[in-house]
């Protein structure tokens, strides 16, 4: 099941028998941070109703690996990510495919 978001989505799905849901965003806009700050707003509200609806449901932000490498392998995207706590799944967007999972 998934919540279409124009060219990203909101997939429900269960990994090991661990409920999961996975936003996909793709990182369009032409100011990466703009881009961030719209993610990580989509991101916390997101998480924040799905912890009061479906607890035992984690969520994974999945962004594409050249976005990992720009924001999230910088101070500013490691800060981000121990300060919300991120559960990030990395894509290669040419094959589709998950690189890495970041928990």
């Amino acid at each position: 099941m998934y919540v279409d978001l124009g060219a990203e989505k909101l997939l429900i799905a269960e990994k090991n028998q661990q409920k999961i849901a996975v936003e996909i965003k793709i990182f369009a806009s032409i100011s990466e941070v703009s881009a961030l700050e719209n993610a990580l707003g989509q991101y916390l509200l997101y998480r924040s109703v799905i912890r009061i609806t479906e607890p035992d449901r984690k969520l994974y932000l999945a962004i594409p690996s050249f976005i990992y490498t720009d924001i999230f392998e910088e101070s500013l995207g490691k800060i981000i990510i121990e300060y919300y706590q991120l559960l990030l799944l990395i894509l290669d967007i040419n094959l589709e495919e998950i690189i890495e999972w970041i928990l």
